[in-house]
């Protein structure tokens, strides 16, 4: 951590599952490095857009973030972690203020019951620290797997794909890792992203899906993947030129 932030790098050894072979894509092995060759052109050093101040106030912005925008939970966050950036402090402000602060976000009440409730949880099992299994994680209230693996890119630099919405989307349009659930999706995404990219992989994905191909009606004459996609529904095939994106607005500064 350096002035209260957290920073990252990547991690020497990818935590890949085990696969008995390298899942059959679409996409070659040549299209699939280019595509994410392109993705860190476009964003060097890709960065989640949650707005915290180290592991804890991430897995509380993380849970928060459920059916909400990452907008819309900073909005509310922070004031909240300008004085309960520890559970002890969380814990002290307690779970009727806490909804105070989080009322804009969707299903605040039970949030903020999470909220407190994981914050016992790490002090009482923990010792105040977050834990950096996916394992712990998970037995965190509120806290599921998506986020479990959120905490661990962001907060611990391991390489993770935490399937969320737009990954999902992306997955199946773009036929690049068709799935019925978050699970499968991640699953398959693992075992078919270059190793070389696997870090950086899912924040380049999430970045994607939600400025370029969006949900309504994807972007296509922005995309710089576009003679790459093989999404039915893509109405260009030329290539956006490849420059760098302006720096991020959101987001912790490393």
């Amino acid at each position: 951590m350096e002035n209260g932030k957290i920073k990252t790098k990547a991690p020497s050894a990818s935590p890949r599952r085990k696969a008995p072979a390298r899942l059959k894509s679409l996409y070659s092995q040549d299209e699939l490095k280019e595509m994410f060759r392109r993705f860190s052109i476009q964003r060097p050093e890709p960065k989640g857009e949650l707005e915290h101040v180290n592991p804890f106030t991430l897995v509380v912005a993380v849970a928060l973030s459920a059916q909400a925008t990452d907008a819309g939970v900073n909005k509310a966050t922070r004031a909240l972690f300008a004085i309960a950036d520890t559970p002890e402090k969380m814990l002290a402000l307690g779970e009727e203020r806490v909804r105070d602060y989080i009322k804009t976000i969707g299903l605040y009440r039970n949030k903020a019951k999470n909220v407190i409730a994981l914050s016992q949880m790490l002090v009482d099992r923990f010792g105040s620290e977050v834990p950096r299994t996916r394992e712990e994680l998970i037995l965190l209230p509120g806290v599921g797997r998506k986020t479990a693996n959120v905490v661990l890119s962001m907060a611990f630099g391991q390489a993770t794909m935490a399937v969320d919405t737009h990954i999902f989307r992306i997955a199946n349009r773009l036929l690049l890792a068709p799935g019925k659930t978050p699970d499968e999706v991640e699953d398959r995404l693992i075992r078919i992203i270059p190793d070389e990219y696997l870090y950086h992989a899912h924040h380049w994905l999430i970045l994607h899906g939600r400025y370029c191909c969006k949900a309504r009606k994807p972007e296509c004459e922005r995309c710089v993947i576009a003679d790459l996609c093989r999404s039915p529904e893509k109405t260009c095939d030329v290539p956006a030129p490849l420059v760098e994106l302006p720096a991020q607005l959101f987001g912790p500064t490393p």
